[in-house]
C-alpha cells in the first residue's frame, strides 16, 4: 500500500524528529510542535516551552533511541521503538502517537514498559 502525499510528508517529520532528538538536538523541537501542544503523558507538561523544559531535564535525553517501526497517516504518526537509558542493558520499548495538523505535531500519547527478561517474551519486545 502505498502512503499519500501528506503521510509521507508526517513520516519525514516524524523520522526527522527522532533524529535530530537522538542526537542532542533538544531545541529542534521549537520547529516541530506548536505553541499550544497538547501532552497526554501522566507527569508530563502540556505546551511547547514547558514541555521542551521538562524533555531537557529528563533521563531520555540521554538514551539511545532505536526505532522499530513507523507508522503513519493523514493525520497521526505512530512510533514504535527501543530507549535504552544509560547503565539498562534491556531498555524500555516504547510507543508514540503523535497528531500531526499543519506540518507540525500538536499533540502526543506515549504507552512506556520496561523490557523484561528474554526468557518472558519468546516471540520478542521488539
Amino acid at each position: 500500500m502505498n502512503e499519500t502525499a501528506q503521510a509521507a510528508r508526517n513520516r519525514e517529520l516524524v523520522e526527522r524528529t527522532y533524529r535530530e532528538f537522538a542526537n542532542g538536538n533538544i531545541e529542534y523541537l521549537r520547529t516541530v510542535l506548536t505553541e499550544d501542544f497538547i501532552e497526554h503523558s501522566p507527569g508530563n507538561p502540556s505546551g511547547r516551552d514547558a514541555f521542551i523544559e521538562f524533555i531537557a531535564k529528563s533521563p531520555i535525553t540521554d538514551a539511545r533511541l532505536d526505532l522499530k517501526r513507523v507508522v503513519v497517516d493523514e493525520q497521526y504518526a505512530v512510533v514504535h521503538y527501543l530507549m535504552t537509558p544509560p547503565g539498562d542493558e534491556r531498555g524500555i520499548a516504547v510507543v508514540d502517537l503523535w497528531r500531526i495538523e499543519g506540518g507540525l505535531i500538536v499533540e502526543h500519547w506515549d504507552v512506556v514498559q520496561p523490557v523484561p527478561d528474554p526468557a518472558d517474551v519468546p516471540n520478542g519486545m521488539l
